[in-house]
């Protein structure tokens, strides 16, 4: 069985070792002690969302905090190869689904994308809004999948700043139903940056594309099928993981 995972704000393992103590409290430690019920004696894991996965034992459990003692550390290295979703922006919380399993599948990190053809506006007040609604979606998925990462969210971005964006990358790929090149016949870098760029329901067009191949982008398909938006990252992304090895990778935090 799986021990209980909590996250803390980055930093708060830095120097943690064998017998040290931590505090959880915030939402984090409400949850544990007053939604979980976690009580003294029991034994949780912690993690900071950089890497760092410490197995703890509660000495005392308050209304919303736990006092825990540090019993081992474990900081997993980031893997060699990163991959990042941009994502368009969609209606009907479908972009917030394909955040959501693209975190389980391993993501590194997310960028949402105003599209021309997205339904979905962020505008004024609703682009902090909702840039931190998925930052909280990337949280919790990563939690319930016992990744020892949070996903790195960036701001939201326009075409033209997408393409900036892109052309830092080490390989950007641009799904697209008209690809002539199949996502499986391309080579990964050995290291670096993979971003891989999903479109809105109604497709990314032709100017679009071109403005995102410009930047050297490549498009790629996925197979015969058109999927949704919801669910061509994720499955793109898990195709990836395990090409690159990622998946054939012993069980780790």
């Amino acid at each position: 069985m799986t021990l209980p995972r909590f996250f803390v704000e980055a930093g708060v393992l830095a120097g943690a070792a064998p017998s040290s103590v931590l505090l959880l409290d915030g939402e984090e430690g409400r949850h544990a002690a007053a939604v979980r019920r976690i009580r003294a004696g029991e034994v949780v894991e912690v993690a900071d969302g950089s890497g760092a996965v410490a197995a703890c034992t509660v000495t005392d459990a308050g209304k919303a905090h736990l006092d825990l003692v540090v019993t081992s550390v474990e900081v997993v290295p980031a893997p060699a190869v990163r991959f990042g979703l941009v994502q368009a922006l969609a209606k009907g919380g479908r972009d917030e689904m394909a955040v959501e399993t693209a975190t389980e599948a391993g993501v590194d990190l997310v960028l949402p994308w105003q599209a021309a053809r997205s339904v979905s506006r962020w505008e004024g007040p609703k682009v902090a809004k909702n840039e931190k609604r998925w930052a909280a979606i990337a949280r919790e998925a990563a939690k319930q999948s016992r990744r020892p990462r949070i996903p790195l969210l960036e701001p939201l971005r326009s075409t033209t700043a997408l393409a900036a964006r892109l052309a830092t990358a080490d390989l950007a790929l641009v799904l697209h139903e008209d690809a002539t090149v199949p996502l499986v016949d391309v080579k990964l870098p050995d290291t670096g940056e993979v971003l891989l760029v999903v479109g809105p329901e109604g497709g990314i067009g032709e100017p679009e594309l071109g403005t995102l191949t410009g930047a050297g982008a490549q498009p790629v398909r996925l197979g015969p099928e058109v999927l949704r938006t919801s669910s061509a990252g994720p499955i793109a992304l898990g195709y990836l993981a395990a090409v690159s090895g990622r998946w054939g990778q012993a069980l780790r935090g």
